[in-house]
């Protein structure tokens, strides 16, 4: 038999996109000297590498403790973006993000003419802007009017995650959206065929209507007989998003009659029967509401036996709303 031999010859790389990674804590510190290489296909592997080491818990922590400072070059950005993208997924990233201003950096990118450089930037913006505390830093540095002025522009994937951003950013402070002109742009979106661009839209819809200056906007703007169509969406989401600005909306006299005028009563006493929590909630609190106009109340009243069937459904939240409803529509002056 022929005696085993060991080559001389090092072992070929397994992927020769990517930089070979050090052993152990050694890993990280040498990806970091790559990326100030000065060529350009070093810098590369060594993104490409690091974009698959920080999926790890880990190895993430590692990255944040290293200070990670990327190269601006154009040939590197989608990997860059990549990475900051993987890094907003853990909690210390979402952190280190605001403690150094990383946000600010990676927002001038919006404008990249790469899609594909664009998507990760908007998907790493959307995972700080999910939490109360990235939304509000990014409120505070004035990044809901940027935003706003893209939506019209993106492609519907990217779209989608601007408005759900915008949508994050409206429930910490809607002032800023209203007065960027939110509202119309959020209209035009209603109608679009994505569902996910619709229930986005409805979702900021629903942020933006609670303070009063929102829901004025909202009756200026006609948006009340588009949202009582939305009621029957064949997505779940957008139905509950369009009873829950319904229903915020006719908290003013204004809201209440346009929402009337529209025939909201009738599709919203059909989400009553819905098994989806939100939709039915918001639809019951939307008839609570409606339910203070005398001619409302009348109405209702041949329909409390069907709100009296949600009073022992399981979720306390339906519960206490079908209590409510059923108190309102039943009060005799």
């Amino acid at each position: 038999m022929a005696s085993p031999r060991t080559s001389e010859q090092p072992p070929p790389h397994i992927d020769p996109t990517q930089a070979p990674v050090a052993f152990g804590s050694w890993a990280i510190p040498k990806l970091m000297l790559e990326l100030q290489d000065a060529e350009l296909c070093t810098r590369q592997r060594a993104l490409a590498a690091l974009c698959g080491l920080v999926h790890d818990h880990e190895r993430a922590y590692e990255a944040y403790s290293n200070d990670c400072n990327f190269y601006k070059d154009d040939l590197v950005r989608v990997k860059t973006t990549e990475v900051l993208y993987v890094l907003a997924s853990h909690s210390l990233g979402r952190d280190a993000f605001l403690k150094f201003d990383i946000v600010s950096p990676l927002a001038n990118l919006i404008k990249d003419p790469e899609n594909a450089c664009r998507k990760n930037v908007h998907q790493a913006l959307n995972r700080i802007a999910e939490f109360p505390s990235g939304a509000v830093f990014m409120v505070s540095m004035g990044l809901v009017p940027k935003l706003l002025l893209k939506v019209s522009d993106e492609e519907e994937r990217i779209r989608a995650l601007i408005l759900s951003t915008l949508s994050c950013c409206v429930s910490v402070d809607a002032l800023p959206a209203l007065e960027s002109g939110a509202v119309p742009v959020l209209r035009d979106q209603l109608a679009h065929s994505s569902a996910a661009i619709r229930r986005a839209a409805t979702s900021a819809l629903v942020g933006i209507s609670v303070p009063a200056d929102g829901k004025m906007k909202v009756c200026e703007e006609n948006l009340l007989p588009i949202l009582v169509k939305l009621l029957s969406d064949d997505d779940q989401g957008v139905v509950a998003n369009a009873a829950g600005t319904i229903m915020n909306t006719a908290v003013i006299t204004k809201g209440k009659t346009e929402s009337l005028n529209a025939g909201a009563i009738t599709p919203l006493l059909q989400l009553v029967g819905s098994e989806n929590t939100a939709v039915c909630a918001n639809a019951l609190r939307a008839l609570t509401v409606l339910a203070e106009v005398p001619r409302a109340r009348a109405q209702l009243l041949e329909h409390v036996p069907l709100l009296k069937s949600r009073l022992t459904h399981p979720k306390a939240i339906i519960h206490r709303a079908a209590s409510t409803a059923i108190e309102v529509i039943s009060w005799k002056p």
